[in-house]
């Protein structure tokens, strides 16, 4: 049976705050570090996951970026890079919980460029102010939130780094829902609600993505996490 809506949102929730605790414990352990390779840290947040949660599964590739592969969006592949003295660096993990799928993203400053530390502090006031742009319209759609979150990224001085600004997020695996449909993305060609129930008669939830970038400098930076709880 499924769960009800206070379950459902309360698992979430539960989900994220794990998923917070992941990112917590890397920082806090230095896993993101000069000289070693993007995949080789990935397979240690990997690793550590499992340790703290029994974690084996995630609903997607997992994305370590740095440096000139941080302006790639999602479905891009780039080759293996090592991190370098005085990079910028986005981990993107979507680790599933008892079935509740979490994803979640933060971006790590090595070195002491300000242009890049600039980028780091400006990404969650981006993520703040779309969503409280968010909460003030009940009828928002995702055409008309991506819009502000692409407004917000050029007031701050940067660009999007990608064609959608978040996604629908909820039981594993959610492309269930929608499959590959505009709808399940925050995207200008999306004209329906956010607000809304999905084919199963669930509430939609969803997780907004920030990744802004500097195309001359070359380098960008990710956060997301949930925006409807």
């Amino acid at each position: 049976m499924a769960d009800d809506e206070p379950t459902r949102s309360a698992r979430l929730l539960d989900a994220q705050a794990k998923a917070a605790q992941l990112f917590t414990e890397i920082e806090e352990r230095r896993l993101v570090v000069p000289g070693e390779g993007e995949r080789a840290v990935s397979d240690r947040i990997r690793d550590l996951a499992n340790e703290l949660f029994g974690t084996t599964r995630h609903w997607h590739k997992r994305i370590v970026r740095s440096g000139p592969n941080t302006l790639m969006p999602y479905r891009e592949n780039p080759p293996d890079r090592v991190i370098g003295a005085d990079d910028i660096v986005f981990a993107d993990f979507g680790p599933i919980f008892e079935e509740y799928e979490a994803d979640f993203g933060r971006t790590f400053v090595l070195g002491a460029d300000p242009v890049k530390h600039r980028l780091h502090d400006d990404l969650p006031k981006v993520f703040m102010a779309g969503r409280r742009f968010f909460e003030a319209d009940p009828e928002i759609t995702g055409a008309r939130l991506y819009a502000e979150v692409e407004r917000l990224a050029a007031q701050a001085g940067w660009e999007l780094g990608g064609w959608h600004a978040g996604h629908l997020v909820g039981e594993f695996p959610h492309e269930w829902i929608d499959g590959a449909d505009v709808e399940s993305y925050i995207a200008p060609a999306n004209d329906t609600p956010l607000r809304r129930t999905d084919k199963a008669g669930r509430h939609c939830h969803w997780i907004l993505e920030i990744h802004l970038v500097d195309q001359e400098r070359e380098f960008g930076g990710f956060y997301e996490e949930l925006l409807t709880l």
